[in-house]
């Protein structure tokens, strides 16, 4: 009795794959790898293996394991769709902002997110990119504190780090709890630190 020995047309060919659709294929195995194992226990050999490739052409892209898992958290959830809010009230667009943000948090994970932040801060790399995500929030804020100080709300020319102070805060609240801050806590923000300083000046 001989045994049938398989024929290359009885395997499947790979394809292979270049450009967009490789990097949406590594991002895609990316977060799957996330959602199925925790950034803590995220490897470049375990997306390489995922994605059916190599480590080396996960690292030409991303040298770094927090730079490969934000690539694949704004390729699942871009972050530059969403309206700045404006309710006609100061308080609401930041909150509306803030309960995004923490929301966010939520949908992620905070353990993934406090990950992040503490490889980030650990990387003199990535300073650009701490200071992108500072400089984007800030963005945000200063659009809706320039519509407060037209209805008289605010007062004009609110210092940066003051004006970015609830989203700093909410990674702060982050870091101390290792989870996302409760609607509670976003209003105390709100209420008691930050619209007192931005007021009009007597």
């Amino acid at each position: 009795m001989t045994v049938s020995q398989s024929t290359s047309a009885d395997r499947p060919v790979a394809t292979r794959r270049r450009g967009e659709a490789l990097e949406n294929a590594l991002l895609d195995a990316a977060w799957t790898e996330l959602r199925s194992v925790g950034y803590a226990k995220l490897t470049m050999e375990r997306v390489a293996d995922r994605a059916n490739t190599s480590r080396a052409v996960i690292y030409r892209r991303w040298p770094s394991r927090h730079e490969l898992v934000i690539a694949a958290l704004l390729h699942q959830q871009p972050t530059g769709g969403s309206r700045i809010p404006d309710t006609g009230s100061l308080r609401e667009d930041v909150l509306t902002i803030m309960r995004r943000a923490a929301r966010r948090i939520s949908d992620i994970g905070p353990a993934t997110v406090t990950g992040l932040l503490n490889d980030l801060m650990a990387d003199d790399a990535s300073h650009a990119i701490i200071d992108q995500l500072a400089r984007g929030g800030a963005e945000v804020m200063n659009r809706a504190l320039a519509r407060a100080a037209a209805r008289g709300e605010a007062r004009e020319h609110v210092p940066e780090r003051v004006a970015r102070l609830p989203l700093d805060l909410i990674r702060h609240e982050l870091i101390l709890t290792h989870r996302a801050p409760s609607s509670a806590t976003l209003e105390a923000i709100v209420d008691q630190i930050f619209l007192p300083l931005v007021k009009p000046l007597l």
